[in-house]
């Protein structure tokens, strides 16, 4: 039974990630647009911290 309920929870989520590809025609963005709110995130996040030794 608990597989079961494994198995459906794994294709829930496996559909609303397809449903949202569909509709959106893009994959999920990442967090960095939510971040830009929070005073102080930019500075601490390892992508940023990459970006400015690298470029």
């Amino acid at each position: 039974m608990e597989l079961l309920l494994v198995f459906a929870l794994f294709l829930l989520a496996i559909g609303g990630l397809a449903l949202g590809l569909m509709l959106t025609g893009r994959p999920p963005s990442d967090s960095c647009g939510g971040l830009a709110s929070c005073a102080g995130a930019c500075e601490v996040c390892p992508r940023r911290q990459k970006a400015k030794t690298h470029g």
